[in-house]
This record gives C-alpha cells, structure tokens and sequence, in this order.
C-alpha cells in the first residue's frame, strides 16, 4: 500500500456549492460557501462553516436567520463572484443581478435564479477556530417548478456544481450516474466478491 502522509488537511471530496443570504444591516447579501451539508434528518437541519470575518455572518447574527441557495451550472461566474468580493464593500445583488424574494422567514433572501433555495432559522453557532460552524434549521424549501420529477426535485434538472479544492482550484459539473443507491450493495449481500482491482 503506497499512501503519502499528509497531515490533518480539509480535503474533503467532492464539496458542493452554496449561495448563503442574509441581510446585513438591512441589505440582502450572498456569499459563496463550500464548507456545509446536512446535518440532522428530524427537525431537519444543516450545517456551514464560515470565517468570523465575514459579512454575512455578521447578517445571520443580526438576523438570526438565513438562506442556502444551490445554484445552477450557469450561474458559476455569479457564484464565483460571491466567494471573491465582499458585501461590506459591493453590492452583490445589483452586481450578478440577482432577483431576490423573501419566504416564509420574511429576513431571509433567496435567489429566484437558484433552482433550489432553503430557508433556514439560525440554531446554533459554534466558535471551532478559524471558522464558525452555523446550524440552522430548515424551515421552508423552494424548488424551481421546471426542477421536478413526478412532483420531487430532479438533480439533473437542477444541475448543481462542485468545487475541487487544491491543486485544482476549480469547478466541476455534477457526474454521471455509476449505480443505483440502496441496490448495488445488495449484491454483496446475495453474497457476490468484489471484483479484484
């Protein structure tokens, strides 16, 4: 086995790609997050980490909610833009065009361009370091009505990217389809081997 020490790294593949909202001080803000995921099935919640210094988390604070917008493959340059500017000194909305709209919370903004948004109000925040890991439970969720299969979101529709971190540095489309979940592991049950690499 030839495995190379690297040391503790967040090299955690693949990451997906969020718009984060919140108002800050009364004006709607979004910034790029890689870091988060789902963190709890029942209430249903989920989880971001995101640097103290940033402007958003300053909204989330005075809030006390927020939004978790998955963008869409065309929206890369808008979301990039969100990762590499900060809402204390532009105006994302006005800049990547954004048509904002507010849900259930009322103090969350959301994307109408993002084929999925959740609504989210502010559970916990947890001071890990360099970050803040924010929980929030997710209280509403909006789909584009054109992202539905049979009445339930369609990920290929929706047609999320990811960010691949260091050495690449770049975005990547959603991948094909390998196996159908909950089923190719049966055959390991029936008592099928692997087959050897």
């Amino acid at each position: 086995m030839d495995k190379v020490l690297m040391g503790p790294q967040t090299w955690l593949y693949p990451m997906p790609t969020f718009l984060v909202g919140a108002n800050v001080d009364g004006r709607a803000n979004f910034m790029a997050v890689a870091w988060g995921g789902i963190a709890n099935g029942d209430p249903p919640m989920l989880s971001l980490a995101i640097r103290h210094s940033r402007h958003t988390l300053k909204g989330i604070r005075q809030n006390l909610t927020f939004s978790v917008n998955v963008p869409a493959s065309d929206m890369v340059r808008e979301t990039d833009y969100c990762g590499l500017e900060s809402g204390a000194r532009v105006d994302k909305v006005e800049v990547c065009r954004f048509k904002v709209f507010y849900g259930k919370l009322e103090s969350a903004p959301l994307i109408e361009q993002c084929p999925l948004n959740l609504e989210c109000r502010l559970v916990h925040i947890l001071n890990l370091g360099t970050h803040a890991l924010v929980v929030g439970r997710i209280e509403e969720t909006h789909v584009l009505e054109s992202c539905l299969t049979d009445g339930k979101p369609d990920v290929t529709k929706m047609k999320p990217f990811l960010y691949a971190t260091t050495p690449a540095g770049h975005y990547r489309a959603f991948g094909e389809v390998i196996a159908q979940a909950f089923s190719v592991g049966k055959e390991l049950k029936r008592g099928k081997q692997a087959s050897p690499e």
